[in-house]
């Protein structure tokens, strides 16, 4: 069974720093892209940034210039560097990633979220 675990969401003043860590587990063969997505009360889930597993990154336009995704050596794991946040990114944080397993295809995994809340 393929989890996704994230941490490192919680309570920050507008202009502070987190870091959300994201990490799969399980009888993996490869993973291909990461991401995160974020959804804000009342609003769709978006596209935050994501990374292909050759490194190539794409972000939104509103975090441009203050998020930072990254993977870990292993490949397994993604990270998302949120620095000046604002009030606006305020949000349920969920990791997603397309892992390929002994099945022999790719599946696209959700985790379970972790809440970012930024006061001003």
């Amino acid at each position: 069974q393929v989890q996704l675990v994230e941490s490192g969401g919680g309570l920050v003043q507008a202009g502070g720093s987190l870091r959300l860590s994201c990490a799969a587990s399980g009888i993996i063969v490869s993973v291909d892209a990461m991401g995160w997505y974020r959804q804000a009360p009342g609003k769709q889930r978006e596209l935050v940034a994501a990374i292909t597993s050759g490194g190539s990154t794409n972000y939104a336009d509103s975090v441009k210039g203050r998020f930072t995704i990254s993977r870990g050596n292993t490949q397994t794991t993604v990270y998302l560097q949120m620095n000046n946040l604002k009030p606006e990114d305020t949000a349920v944080y969920y990791c997603n990633a397309d892992i390929w397993t002994l099945t022999g295809r790719a599946t696209d995994y959700w985790g379970q979220g972790t809440q970012v809340t930024v006061s001003s």
